[in-house]
């Protein structure tokens, strides 16, 4: 690849990121930035993700939440559409970076499998964070109680969600980093930090875990080649983070507030 060619990647890659995550990452540094100096302890604080925009209008409501779940997933098309027309990878977007059904078995069974020991550890780690006074309290499913498209909307977040962050802060940096020659090892920690950075919003118990949770997931990503299992780890942990937030409360060493 010429000089030329690795300096306009480049600046696609920095242009997909601050138009997406990247741009994300930085609010989430403002937004630490003022729950730290807020008067309220950190640990003391709420996070609510999945809010109602106008609660007393169910309809006007679900379309707020549709738009909000439709557009965020712009910035992944926009990555592959970007593989696909401007130095496209020897296998296409969808090979390269394996965002396809091709062996739908064996990406459940290791999406499922890398679930069980992150999930555990990232409950634990939530838990340990919110005692320590690192992290805020975080309330991931706020949506008008009762209305009818509650749980679908939940669940098409989560399927956002995971498309949206491994395809752009894997498969898609991944794949334009190595397409430049650039050392694999730099791009696991730089996605991580990235990774981290928007989850500042939650606190530092969520840059933390989600820093740990991006270099596992790059280095899996170099081992397995493929983003699949990482997507499907993500949507599950997203589901049970929304649809079983409630169950939370009755663990006895669970945080309390409100």
């Amino acid at each position: 690849m010429t000089d030329e060619n690795k300096r306009r990647l480049g600046v696609e890659i920095a242009v997909v990121l601050l138009i997406s995550l990247g741009q994300s990452a930085i609010y989430g540094i403002l937004t630490i930035w003022r729950k730290m100096t807020d008067p309220v302890a950190l640990s003391q604080q709420v996070t609510r993700i999945n809010t109602s925009t106008v609660p007393d209008r169910p309809w006007l409501d679900f379309a707020y939440q549709v738009a909000g779940t439709f557009f965020p997933l712009m910035p992944a098309v926009l990555a592959i559409y970007l593989l696909w027309v401007h130095v496209q990878p020897e296998r296409g977007p969808f090979g390269e970076m394996g965002f396809d059904l091709r062996k739908p078995g064996r990406d459940l069974a290791q999406g499922v499998g890398i679930f069980v020991v992150i999930g555990i550890a990232g409950l634990a780690f939530y838990i340990f964070a919110v005692a320590i006074g690192i992290n805020t309290q975080v309330r991931p499913a706020n949506f008008a109680e009762a209305a009818w498209w509650t749980v679908p909307m939940l669940v098409a977040r989560a399927f956002m969600n995971g498309i949206l962050e491994e395809v752009v802060m894997i498969g898609y940096l991944f794949t334009r980093w190595a397409q430049r020659g650039g050392n694999m090892l730099h791009m696991i920690f730089i996605s991580a930090l990235i990774r981290g950075g928007y989850h500042l919003y939650q606190g530092w118990g969520g840059f933390f875990g989600n820093l740990v949770m991006g270099l596992v997931f790059g280095w899996l990503y170099l081992r397995i080649k493929r983003v699949m299992p990482l997507v499907i780890v993500h949507i599950i942990l997203d589901l049970f983070a929304f649809l079983g937030a409630g169950l939370l409360v009755y663990l006895p060493f669970a945080p309390s507030g409100t």
